[in-house]
């Protein structure tokens, strides 16, 4: 269907979480919160977050910073793995490693990942087809799903998902405008976090 109205996906990974798994931290709420205030002025319709804690979590913070806006849950919003490589489609140089990495990937994960990796990219990409007014949504994700995001709009290849790194509450927007290709505005963009607050949730070696 030709797209008549342009798409403006607004990706968010979850404020820094407590390592038992029981929700945000202190500096995740923060995290969320200021993530709202940046968002504040964007006409967001839609306020779509994973079914994990953190998710749902952050969700909610940021969208007490918004107006007329309710937090959506939505599992193909949540945390799985889109796509698991055979090595032949890899860099050489690096398979090892990321294959390595992927190991632990359940038989369930396996299976039901790729999955929700397509259906994640038939809902939230692309131009608006059922309307003519531009559309602004916001993914409250996690790292995994941004980085197959971004990877699709960048037509990179189906693996390249692995190695794109976001850190907690940091912005990344992809801009899908009819006759088109997609552009990615922002990405992993921690400007309205103050300096203690970034970089969390992201490899040490990589802190700039």
């Amino acid at each position: 269907m030709t797209g008549t109205a342009t798409r403006y996906l607004y990706l968010a990974r979850h404020g820094e979480a407590a390592p038992d798994g029981s929700g945000l931290t202190e500096a995740g709420r923060r995290q969320a919160t200021l993530l709202g205030r940046r968002l504040s002025d964007v006409p967001l319709t839609a306020v779509h977050h994973g079914p994990l804690l953190r998710a749902a979590q952050t969700a909610r913070l940021v969208a007490d910073e918004l107006e007329g806006v309710t937090p959506c849950v939505s599992e193909i919003a949540g945390d799985y793995v889109p796509h698991i490589p055979e090595r032949d489609e890899l860099p050489a140089e690096a398979a090892d490693f990321y294959l390595d990495f992927l190991a632990g990937a359940t038989d369930e994960e396996r299976e039901h990942g790729p999955a929700l990796a397509c259906a994640a990219l038939r809902r939230f990409a692309g131009v608006v087809t059922d309307g003519d007014q531009d559309r602004h949504e916001l993914v409250v994700t996690h790292n995994f799903l941004i980085a197959w995001l971004v990877r699709d709009a960048l037509h990179a290849p189906k693996w390249r998902w692995l190695g794109l790194n976001h850190g907690n509450a940091a912005l990344t927007v992809i801009r899908y405008a009819p006759g088109r290709a997609a552009s990615v505005l922002l990405s992993n963009d921690m400007r309205h976090l103050p300096a203690g607050l970034r970089w969390t949730g992201f490899p040490p070696e990589l802190h700039v």
